[in-house]
């Protein structure tokens, strides 16, 4: 007897890099676990707002502490990230708006490319330290993913679309208003009829706990070698 795909849902935010840590880890675990992994865009902005929290990296204690942390994780996990010197300035002058919506209209068209521009994202600016609001920039990361010059062009159309915006809102309200969202990454795993709601990149051995899952560590390919 087949034992069934527990969905698990991951709702993320590109500027944030414990989003990043969630994504990697739960992609090498969607086989382990057999994981029906569904990605979900909303904008973090949004989800800051509706739910009266403030993003760490603007509370001077955890961003001191978010420098050494990040560090440590990116050792940890082996994903490698480098917030870029402009981070702060980034966020308070620009915003991912155009990077979520560009990856809703991928996941209402594109889904193929959706998992390959997510982590795009990431690597631009954590890695490479780009840009990534910018039209320009958002184009190269789809580039950089596979895709061809006329679905990046319908994407980015798609991007001022209200289907879009509506899509992406909704994600955000969902998460919020269902999930209890307040930062991210949230992620929820629907276990037994029930989702169980779990916050940042850290409680994954918990979270396999609840699904009865084995967890083996960040690397899971190399400690089933072992």
């Amino acid at each position: 007897m087949a034992v069934p795909r527990i969905t698990v849902e991951l709702f993320y935010d590109v500027i944030s890099p414990y989003s990043y840590l969630a994504f990697e880890t739960l992609t090498r675990y969607r086989a382990p676990w057999n994981l029906d992994l569904k990605l979900k865009p909303f904008f973090l902005g949004g989800v800051m707002k509706e739910s009266n929290n403030r993003p760490p990296a603007l509370v001077p204690n955890k961003a001191s502490y978010m420098t050494t942390d990040l560090r440590r994780l990116s050792d940890f996990y082996g994903v490698p990230i480098k917030p870029p010197d402009f981070f702060m300035d980034f966020l308070m002058t620009k915003s991912t708006i155009k990077p979520q919506r560009f990856l809703v209209a991928l996941d209402m068209k594109y889904p193929q490319h959706l998992e390959e521009a997510s982590r795009g994202f990431w690597k631009r600016f954590y890695q490479d330290n780009k840009d990534i609001a910018e039209e320009d920039s958002v184009a190269e990361v789809g580039r950089a993913a596979g895709m061809e010059e006329e679905a990046i062009k319908d994407a980015l159309a798609m991007i001022k679309e209200d289907e879009v915006k509506k899509a992406l809102l909704e994600n955000t309200k969902l998460a919020v208003d269902e999930y209890g969202a307040f930062g991210a990454p949230t992620i929820v795993a629907h276990v037994a009829g029930k989702p169980e709601v779990f916050f940042g990149s850290d409680r994954f051995e918990v979270m396999a706990h609840v699904m009865g899952k084995k967890w083996l560590g960040p690397k899971p390919a190399e400690a089933a070698k072992l």
